[in-house]
């Protein structure tokens, strides 16, 4: 990770960590972040060939091997199975980061019922089962937490990002209700709120140079928002040090909204 990752949260050692579209993007860098900390950390993904680059690197500058698994988060069944084999070979599951999501653009116009239901279970769906998967583990130990994924999309009503808003403005109340029901099993519930973090895959479809340099200037802090920036706030959500925080949206985008 960049020099941005300073904080060292010992608690993290050895803990069980889960964290969904890991190979790239903000999803490599929690991986990243969580294996410096010396976490036992699993991810999934359909990039294999981003997996083994990511789990080669990380084993050689981290020394720590994350553990891959190839899984369509859409596929409830498969998920679910892959956090109860962690669970299984960990000894239980301390940490869920749902952070896979897909924010292709589609015209309101033009959005298929196909297109709705596979964007609703990339974004929200998956969030829910693996939250529901994850939640059976951690009762049983009295503990645990979950982070899900939001986004400023909604409050900013972005073109062509409708059903990708719908979910991800859904986040809060699946939070919050997932946090309530939890809480009595020591579990917290947070949600991640990114702003506009700037990833290769955002530069090579979404965001201009005119783009980058506009958004920047509406910001609070006239600088470029990358994963780390968001890996920060999920390593002290999932660490104890956060343990008076549940139910809460923290948002990350450098005082865009």
């Amino acid at each position: 990770m960049s020099a941005l990752a300073t904080a060292r949260y010992a608690d993290l050692e050895g803990r069980a960590v889960l964290v969904t579209g890991g190979a790239s993007g903000i999803g490599a860098a929690l991986v990243e972040g969580f294996c410096r900390q010396g976490a036992r950390t699993w991810f999934v993904d359909l990039q294999d060939e981003a997996a083994a680059a990511l789990c080669d690197r990380l084993a050689a500058e981290a020394g720590s091997r994350p553990r891959y698994r190839r899984c369509d988060v859409t596929d409830t069944t498969a998920l679910t199975a892959v956090v109860d084999e962690l669970a299984a070979a960990e000894g239980g599951l301390d940490v869920l980061v749902n952070n896979a999501a897909n924010d292709t653009r589609i015209a309101s116009g033009e959005v298929t019922e196909e297109q709705w239901d596979w964007s609703v279970a990339v974004n929200l769906k998956h969030q829910f089962f693996a939250s529901q998967a994850a939640a059976r583990h951690m009762v049983r130990a009295g503990r645990g937490s979950i982070v899900t994924f939001g986004s400023v999309a909604p409050r900013l009503g972005i073109r062509d990002l409708a059903v990708y808003s719908s979910c991800k403005a859904a986040v809060a109340g699946l939070t919050r209700t997932l946090a309530r029901e939890l809480g009595d099993a020591g579990i917290r519930v947070n949600a991640i709120v990114p702003g506009c973090i700037i990833t290769e895959r955002q530069l090579a479809l979404w965001i201009s140079p005119e783009d980058e340099r506009r958004i920047q200037a509406e910001q609070c802090l006239h600088r470029r928002l990358v994963a780390e920036d968001v890996a920060q706030m999920v390593l002290f959500l999932a660490s104890d040090v956060s343990s008076a925080c549940s139910s809460q949206l923290f948002v990350v985008d450098g005082g865009l909204t």
